[in-house]
């Protein structure tokens, strides 16, 4: 393995740094979560664990969801809009307020008191909303703040679902699961399109990824309209229409990016290996409006491969470059980024090859997947608590 560069200056202590940027904070605790959230389910679906108050799989995807991917995309974007606007970061004790309301969710739906659980999910997500929308309002940044209002949404999602369980509201109680997945599906597509070309390019000698302007405007438009049908609970066929429709446009999309070019920069490939399960999604979406497969093929292309590609490859892109590190995939990284892959290949391939073997399939694509963040969690804990190798803040 190649030797990390885990020294360097004097700088603050771990509990000072790890509260400097929003990425620190939330990617540990995401890798953790990940990595334990998943044993959890699989030893709840073995009959090792009694259900929680979001009993079987609703726990699962409401904690993969509102959990895991809340985080990380809150950790992105604390970040990142302190980089796009030249404010100073959120930092400090407002940042480990937020964290501590993100671990109140977490704890909170396996508990009885259905109400805090709810509220706690809710907030959050607003919380993070308002935190970026400071700067981006300050900064007049008026092409990002679309990414308060899908947070915004993200919340109202998360109070539909527990609103539906709990009987209040008589709604299917997939249906905000099933549109916050389109939530974070359109968060990807948006990021995606405008870094994945750019770190292709620079990170590869003439790579060529290019960006096409129908093209990059119709890829969010596509998966905007999927999202509108799932919240209106539209027909099959209309679903069916409408994946398909996404899945030719961002199939070209990726095209466009060579993502063959990428096979020898992990850092790369990685991100075109999980927008590549974003096409796989759209393509089992049509089949499963069409009655052909089970939806959770679906769900798990997005869940596993894609949401699980992006979020690791962007942890360990931006905690590399946000630390001072050089922008290099080591042994462990690769490991990560194949183990996810793996993860997914098992869950989906697995699933269609052997439909009567669905717990051994279960069982071992969830220990991949907890392999993965695990490792992540313990080969980054030094990066996200100690401070810049470069002596530079943050």
């Amino acid at each position: 393995m190649r030797p990390r560069q885990n020294s360097g200056p004097a700088g603050p202590c771990s509990r000072q740094v790890i509260w400097q940027y929003g990425f620190r904070p939330f990617y540990l605790l995401a890798s953790i979560f990940a990595c334990a959230s998943l044993l959890l389910w699989v030893a709840q679906l073995s009959g090792l664990l009694p259900a929680a108050y979001l009993a079987g799989p609703l726990w699962h995807g409401h904690e993969m969801l509102f959990g895991f991917t809340t985080a990380v995309i809150a950790g992105f974007l604390l970040t990142a809009v302190a980089t796009w606007t030249q404010q100073p970061p959120l930092r400090g004790g407002p940042l480990a307020c937020l964290a501590i309301l993100w671990l109140a969710g977490r704890v909170l739906v396996l508990t009885p008191w259905s109400s805090a659980a709810a509220i706690a999910n809710l907030l959050f997500p607003l919380a993070v909303g308002a935190t970026i929308a400071v700067p981006l309002m300050r900064s007049r940044n008026r092409r990002n703040m679309l990414f308060i209002g899908l947070l915004a949404l993200l919340g109202a999602l998360a109070a539909l679902l527990h609103l539906s369980a709990a009987g209040v509201l008589d709604l299917p109680t997939g249906l905000g699961l099933r549109a916050g997945l389109d939530v974070v599906l359109l968060v990807m597509v948006i990021l995606a399109g405008r870094v994945v070309p750019m770190f292709t390019n620079n990170a590869i000698a003439g790579a060529g990824a290019n960006r096409h302007p129908l093209v990059e405007r119709a890829a969010p438009l596509a998966v905007a309209a999927l999202l509108v049908a799932d919240l209106l609970e539209a027909d099959g066929v209309v679903v069916a229409a409408l994946a398909g429709i996404a899945a030719v446009v961002h199939a070209a999309r990726l095209v466009l990016w060579r993502p063959w070019r990428t096979l020898h920069a992990p850092l790369v490939w990685i991100l075109h290996a999980a927008y590549g399960w974003i096409v796989i999604h759209l393509l089992l979406r049509v089949m499963a409006a069409a009655g052909w497969i089970a939806p959770s093929l679906a769900i798990h292309a997005l869940t596993v491969g894609a949401i699980g590609g992006m979020t690791i490859g962007m942890m360990t892109r931006t905690a590399r470059g946000h630390t001072g590190r050089p922008l290099q995939a080591g042994t462990a990284e690769t490991a990560m980024f194949l183990l996810t892959q793996a993860a997914a290949v098992v869950r989906v391939g697995g699933a269609i090859l052997l439909p009567g073997g669905s717990l051994v399939i279960v069982q071992a694509s969830g220990l991949l997947w907890s392999a993965a963040f695990g490792l992540y969690a313990i080969a980054y804990w030094p990066v996200l608590t100690g401070p810049r190798i470069d002596g530079r803040p943050g």
